[in-house]
Formats: structure tokens, sequence, C-alpha cells
């Protein structure tokens, strides 16, 4: 076990270089570490086998490294904030979200069932696709100081975005369990893989979100996080392990709404503190995740896999630039959000990755359906990224929110 865990180590600091270097040439990292894990995992290098993805206690860290992912977008989920938004940042959201949702799902169905594929693979592909990576924009913001509409409807879209998106896609994720086991899981089960991770993280997160509050210092916070995000995962280990047989409840949305909860409870300041300090651990868990996506991934299935990937890419820029402009049309937002916004939402690879995990988790009894979900996102969480980066750095500059590089 010792050498295993020295190659899973050395696995994951060999990514971390890799995403420095990817970082240096102003792409994300996170594009380094799943090419890393996917070079370096059983179908290519070997130096992390397939004995690693199948022990325990793999299995088990990469649980708890979920939970931390999801405080990420936790932390993001505040009341007052998501309130004050306003409707027309609301049905913007909503109509390029579903309306990705929709084109990518249609456009799916439509291939797969001349392919005697099910048709249910198009509303993975499609509860996949609405969720929008906000980093690689946030970042061009940050470095270029933009400033404008598309700018101030941005930000409060991504946490928006995340609600929709785990929302739709946790449903959808729901409804293939339950196709999958051949009805054995009964229908009224399909709340219950939503909502019962949601519950598990609101009975930890009032607790630690007290606790937080009055506690002070960040050996004090770190320990009192660190113990809530066990917890929250050691409950739903629990229970699905001991009352759930059959069913896998997710981790990231228990983290999500753990976090969402005591984030709700302390001050925006002490909030702001706590995210400080779990930055370096939350960097850990998804540089982990993304390796553990990456690593399973066959090059040979990726290679294969181009019809798809064209298709996804394209159907899902589709959605997400039309569907945006919809929204800003029908609200009467400025003409640079109708005409630019849609390019800003384009970056997609760290959500899309996290939820072909969990999604392929779920279609575990069909290999070769998952098969196509990992090898088609994976190309397109490389090829996408690339693309979508430009172009968001492109729309802020055609909006005139930030200068023209000489």
């Amino acid at each position: 076990m010792t050498g295993y865990v020295f190659r899973w180590i050395a696995t994951l600091a060999i990514a971390f270089v890799a995403g420095k270097l990817m970082a240096k040439i102003k792409m994300p990292s996170i594009l380094g570490w799943l090419i890393v894990g996917m070079l370096l995992g059983p179908h290519a290098v070997g130096l992390m086998p397939q004995q690693i993805l199948d022990a325990g206690w793999y299995k088990t860290i990469i649980m708890w490294m979920q939970c931390a992912f999801g405080v990420m977008l936790g932390t993001e989920l505040i009341w007052k904030k998501l309130r004050s938004y306003g409707k027309a940042l609301v049905v913007t959201t909503l109509t390029q979200s579903l309306g990705t949702f929709a084109v990518v799902s249609l456009t799916f169905g439509l291939i797969f069932s001349f392919l005697d594929i099910p048709v249910y693979l198009g509303f993975v592909f499609g509860g996949i696709a609405l969720a929008t990576a906000p980093a690689p924009a946030l970042s061009i913001v940050n470095e270029f100081h933009a400033k404008g509409p598309v700018t101030d409807t941005l930000l409060p879209m991504t946490v928006l975005d995340d609600v929709v998106g785990i929302v739709v896609f946790f449903t959808v994720n729901s409804l293939v369990a339950r196709q999958v086991s051949g009805g054995l899981v009964p229908f009224y089960m399909i709340p219950v893989m939503i909502f019962l991770p949601v519950m598990i993280g609101v009975v930890v997160g009032f607790p630690t979100g007290l606790l937080l509050k009055r506690k002070k210092g960040k050996i004090p916070t770190l320990a009192i996080l660190l113990l809530g995000i066990t917890a929250t995962m050691l409950i739903g280990w629990g229970i699905n392990e001991f009352l759930l047989s059959g069913i896998t409840l997710n981790y990231m949305l228990m983290g999500v709404s753990f976090a969402a909860v005591f984030s709700n409870i302390v001050t925006p300041e002490r909030l702001n503190e706590i995210s400080e300090y779990f930055a370096p651990i939350l960097g850990i868990a998804l540089l982990a995740a993304i390796v553990d996506l990456g690593a399973p991934l066959n090059h040979h299935l990726i290679l294969g896999a181009g019809a798809y990937t064209f298709v996804y890419i394209l159907s899902r820029a589709f959605g997400k630039y039309f569907g945006a402009r919809v929204g800003a049309t029908i609200m009467h937002l400025p003409d640079s959000v109708k005409k630019y916004l849609g390019l800003t939402l384009l970056p997609h690879s760290g959500v899309s990755l996290v939820f072909t995990g969990i999604i392929c988790t779920t279609l575990l009894n069909v290999p070769q359906l998952a098969q196509i979900v990992q090898g088609t996102i994976a190309a397109a969480a490389v090829i996408n990224e690339f693309i979508a980066v430009i172009a968001a750095k492109k729309g802020f500059e055609l909006a005139g929110e930030i200068k023209k590089e000489r």
C-alpha cells in the first residue's frame, strides 16, 4: 500500500508542475492536471495503475476531496446576494443555462436515436453542458481589470449558473440512475438522491457555522472546517453503505450544501477569511479530483470520439451564446451584454470533468455508455478550453471593457 500511496503523491506532484506550466502560457492549470492524469494513468504510462483507482483507501480520499471541492461552490450561495440580483439576471441565467441543456440534449438525442444508443444519454450530455466554469473568465476580469455591463452581469451570473447547473445535472443523474438500474431504483428514490445529500450538508453545516462564527484564528478555523467536511463525508458514506445499498449519493452536493449553510451564518468578512485559510486545501482537493478524472481515460477513446466532441462543442456554444442573447434581449439589457455575454460563458472544463466523474459512476453497469461520455467530454475539455479562454477575453475586448493588447 505504501508504494501505491507514494506513486499517487508523485502523480499529483507532476500534475501540479504541469498546471504551473499551463499557467505560464496563460491557460488554465486544470488542463495540465487532466493531461497528466491521463498520461500517467493505467491506459498509458501506468505510474497511477488501476490498483490505486480500485483501492478502498483511495476511494475514501476522493470522496473527501469531492466534499471539499463542493465547498468552493457552496460559499458562493449567499442568500442576500442571490435575492439582490434581480429579475433580469435570473431570466438571462435561465435562458442561457436551460437553453444550452435543451439544445445539447435535443442534438444528441436525435443522433443517438439513429445510432441505436439510449436516448437518455443525450440528456446526460445536456446536463453536463449547461454548467459554466467561472474561473477562466473571472481570472480575465481580475488580470485586465474589466469593468462594464458585461462584467457586472457575469459576476453574479456565475453563482446563479452554479445553482441551476447543480439542480438540473443531479436531477438528470438521478433519472439516469433509475434507468440503468432497470427500474430497480424506486421512483421515490429520485428526490431522495437529490435532497438527502443536501440535508446531510445542512445538518452538519449549521453547527459548523455557529462554531465558525465564534472561533477565530487560522488553526481553529481550519480545524472546525476540516472536521465538518469529514463529518459530512462520513455520514454520507454511512447512509450510502448501510441504508441505501446499490445507490450512490453525491459527495460534492453534500459539500455544496454544507458550505452554503455556514456561509449564510457567518459575516461576509469572516467568510472571506475562512475562504482564504481554506484556499490551499481546496487547491489540493481540486487537483486530486481532476487527476482522478483523467487517470481512467483511455486516449484511444478520446481520439475515437472526434465526431461527438465536435458536435458537443458546437451545440454547447450555440446554446450558451444564443441563450444569453435571448434572455438579455427579453430583459432589455445593454447591447454589449446581448452581443458578448455569451462569449464569456464558454469556459467549461472544471465543472464538466467533475460532472463526468459523477455520471460515469452512475453508468458503471453500462461501461460502453460511460466510455462515450468520458471520451467526448475529456476531448472537449481540452479543445474547448483553449477556444473558450480566447473567446472570453475577446468578448470583454469587443464589449469595450478591457483595453486591447498593443
